[in-house]
């Protein structure tokens, strides 16, 4: 019994970091996924606008400050695009309600952020997707804009 559990936990030692890790990049479009009928089975309601850095949005009003939303899905049984666009989602979400909770209507110059790491684009955001796991962290500053 003992050498059982022990070949078990040396088997799981060897694979899980290659089960766990987000071994595959995507950027997949951020408006889409806004836009999408998904977001609004989400919750995502309109009542708070998203914005990439270096994508126009309406002059800022107030910034509200900085926050960080890091969320992981689980990926078994779902390809690496619906895994990505589902836990963005829940970054959004995230976003929407603390945006609600301070009084801003929009989140400005959001970047990815996976590992503390910048990505920086106007029209996409980054996830990782790895065999069991996806993640999606952005980075955003609360604002109210005209």
């Amino acid at each position: 019994m003992k050498r059982l559990l022990t070949a078990a936990l040396l088997t799981l030692s060897i694979a899980a970091p290659n089960a766990f890790a987000g071994d595959t990049r995507l950027e997949l479009p951020l408006q889409d996924l806004i836009d999408s009928p998904q977001a609004k089975e989400a919750g995502i309601d309109g009542s708070v606008r998203f914005y990439l850095s270096g994508q126009a949005h309406p002059a800022v009003v107030s910034r509200m400050g900085e926050d960080v939303s890091n969320k992981k899905t689980n990926g078994v049984g779902k390809s690496d695009v619906e895994s990505c666009r589902w836990v963005a989602l829940s970054v959004l979400k995230a976003f929407q309600e603390s945006a609600k909770a301070r009084g801003a209507n929009a989140v400005v110059d959001i970047t990815s952020y996976f590992k503390k790491n910048e990505f920086k684009s106007p029209t996409n955001y980054e996830c990782y997707a790895g065999n069991i796991m996806s993640g999606v962290a952005l980075k955003g500053t609360y604002a109210k804009v005209k």
